[in-house]
């Protein structure tokens, strides 16, 4: 428990900090707070958001800035959102690259077919609960809401697993269900905010020079100095590349994906995804809440434990700037949200779980019932913090953004749900 504990703490306590602050800020002064998130930082001509934009969401005041001739503007909202939440999407890229690569990587072989038709059911239950209520509500309702849809799709991998050990306790089969299915979930979440949730007009072209920069520091500084190599149990050129330049080509091969990413219309934050597959890495991985994975050397886990401070203080600042919404704000979305997390997630995952353990005849891990999937459904809807990314995609800024982001805020009573279905269902605790 002190392990999960531990991670929670390190990378979620300063990002409920950030949200807790934003939203009695919010409340008690939301025109300052307002501004703040919207402070510009840069104008220009290369990045940013368009400045016609930015003038309509910073509101009245924006003429005390003398801009000139410019058609960009780097907020703070930019800065966090589009630019530094890119390396905590490059962690979770991370951790499902090596699932699906590595030889007994959780996401390979039969043992992840149940947990990904699971997984399915996650993401589609969530999906008909919200589009289908908000179709009920009137086709008004539905035209406002309905570019939400993938909100209540997400899980929070790191306060689920933490659930998921309180109900089932650490040594409970359905606990490492729960994480392979958060993994595959993170996953799909990337593709759907790549591929229905692009930043601006699409320009494909420009992916180019993202793919350009991933194939050229692979072979450059990963399968070169290997090829290299080959005869000579030394590795002179590898261990000039490990040693001397470390992570700078893969730093820059990054900054060029990243712009790519930017000026193709794909969402920047997404934008290091093509480079981490590049990284050598290990042959094995104990997962994202092992501590033996500190003890790996290899160029991949180095740079994640680097960042490890670093996203902390960045999912601070996301928490600060995209969880300060007014309580006045709680609407349909809110609860279009909330009933697509707390009854979509958990009727999915039972329905496609069954269909998968029986029909199929897939099964289920030895220790686990059918009726545990309904639990982990429970858990499993906590949305939080890729919820909140993606409510504020999915809406531009105003009331049915706001909306939304307090039903992804309000998904931590999932946690209570949780422990009640847990107690309802008899689950019995297994401990390591």
């Amino acid at each position: 428990m002190y392990r999960v504990w531990n991670f929670v703490t390190n990378y979620s306590l300063l990002l409920i900090f950030g949200a807790l602050t934003a939203l009695i800020w919010a409340n008690i002064d939301p025109h300052g707070y307002h501004h703040f998130v919207e402070t510009p930082l840069w104008f220009n001509d290369l990045i940013g958001l368009d400045y016609s934009y930015w003038t309509k969401t910073y509101g009245e005041g924006y003429e005390k800035y003398e801009v000139g001739d410019i058609t960009k503007v780097v907020t703070l909202h930019y800065l966090v959102n589009d630019m530094l939440m890119a390396f905590f999407f490059a962690i979770a890229a991370k951790e499902v690259w090596e699932a699906i690569i590595l030889k007994n990587g959780s996401l390979r072989g039969r043992k992840a077919a149940t947990p990904l038709f699971a997984t399915a059911g996650g993401m589609f239950g969530p999906v008909a609960v919200y589009l289908g209520l908000a179709l009920f509500l009137g086709s008004d309702t539905y035209n406002a809401v309905a570019n939400g849809w993938a909100i209540p799709t997400a899980t929070d991998i790191a306060f689920s697993y933490l659930v998921g050990r309180v109900v089932f306790g650490a040594g409970h089969p359905a606990v490492r269900f729960l994480l392979l299915l958060a993994i595959a979930d993170d996953a799909a979440g990337l593709i759907i905010l790549a591929v229905f949730y692009p930043s601006g007009d699409l320009a494909p072209a420009w992916l180019l020079l993202s793919l350009g920069a991933a194939v050229g520091v692979f072979v450059l500084f990963n399968w070169l100095p290997r090829r290299l190599d080959r005869h000579n149990q030394t590795r002179p050129n590898s261990t000039f590349v490990r040693k001397r330049l470390h992570f700078v080509p893969y730093a820059i091969a990054a900054a060029f994906s990243w712009f790519g990413f930017a000026q193709s219309g794909l969402h920047p934050a997404l934008g290091l995804l093509p480079i981490v597959p590049t990284i050598p890495h290990a042959d094995r991985a104990f997962g994202i809440f092992a501590e033996a994975e500190q003890y790996l050397t290899d160029l991949l886990n180095r740079i994640e434990h680097a960042l490890k401070y670093p996203v902390e203080i960045i999912l601070f600042f996301f928490g600060l700037l995209n969880a300060g919404v007014e309580f006045s704000s709680i609407g349909d979305a809110t609860w279009l949200v909330l009933a697509g997390l707390l009854v979509g997630k958990p009727v999915g995952i039972l329905l496609f779980g069954w269909i998968a353990a029986k029909p199929l005849n897939l099964g289920l891990p030895q220790g686990m019932r059918i009726v545990d999937l309904v639990v982990i459904g429970c858990v499993a809807a906590i949305g939080f913090t890729v919820s909140l990314f993606v409510a504020s995609v999915a809406f531009e800024p105003g009331q049915i953004q706001d909306a939304a982001k307090m039903g992804a805020l309000l998904s931590f009573f999932a946690a209570v749900i949780s422990v009640v279905a847990g107690r309802l269902f008899r689950v019995e605790k297994q401990h390591m």
